[in-house]
């Protein structure tokens, strides 16, 4: 596998409620003996320079223990629009920055870093998996500004639709890209 070429970092949204769930699912274990939490944060952080977790207060304390970069964001509230603009007004000088959900512990670093390496300033890199659009999705810095602005609940989704010509598919056959925890049943099922 090819090195990163640009200065890649990572924002791994860690805000959500877990409503879902019943709990906080980032805290639930894993049957490596791990959290969700801690093996999506691992596996990131042997793939990119920079990780920067963004939570909510409520988690925070749990989460600083495994990821001194944590930044709080007390409006995560607003939706993962808003707690993504909070990020990205925090991140230092990336090329690029992939964009990474704490509840998708299945994502090997093998995978982070070829999406990692396909990123550049000026692309918008969306990984492809079984013909669906999967996470995490990678933006390089010329779309910083546009994602400094988001509120709300649709994350990068409206930045995507004004740049169809810069987004860049990458084929991946590693279905982890797709599994996302919600409820106690996905995280029984995607570990058997």
């Amino acid at each position: 596998m090819s090195a990163v070429k640009n200065k890649v970092g990572a924002i791994l949204l860690a805000a959500g409620s877990s409503s879902r769930f019943g709990a906080s699912k980032l805290l639930a274990e894993l049957e490596s003996g791990t959290t969700v939490f801690a093996q999506t944060y691992h596996r990131l952080k042997l793939a990119v320079s920079e990780v920067l977790v963004v939570t909510r207060p409520e988690i925070a304390r749990q989460l600083k223990v495994i990821s001194p970069e944590l930044l709080v964001f007390d409006n995560a509230h607003n939706g993962m629009g808003a707690t993504l603009a909070f990020a990205i007004r925090n991140t230092s000088s990336w090329d690029s920055a992939l964009i990474c959900l704490a509840d998708m512990p299945f994502i090997s670093t093998a995978t982070y870093k070829k999406i990692a390496c396909a990123s550049d300033p000026q692309s918008i890199v969306v990984p492809i998996c079984e013909g669906k659009k999967a996470n995490p999705v990678s933006f390089g810095s010329h779309f910083f500004s546009e994602l400094q602005n988001l509120s709300g609940d649709t994350g990068g989704r409206e930045v995507l639709k004004r740049h169809l010509d810069s987004i860049r598919n990458l084929q991946i056959t590693e279905r982890g890209v797709l599994d996302d925890i919600d409820t106690p049943a996905d995280l029984v099922r995607l570990q058997s």
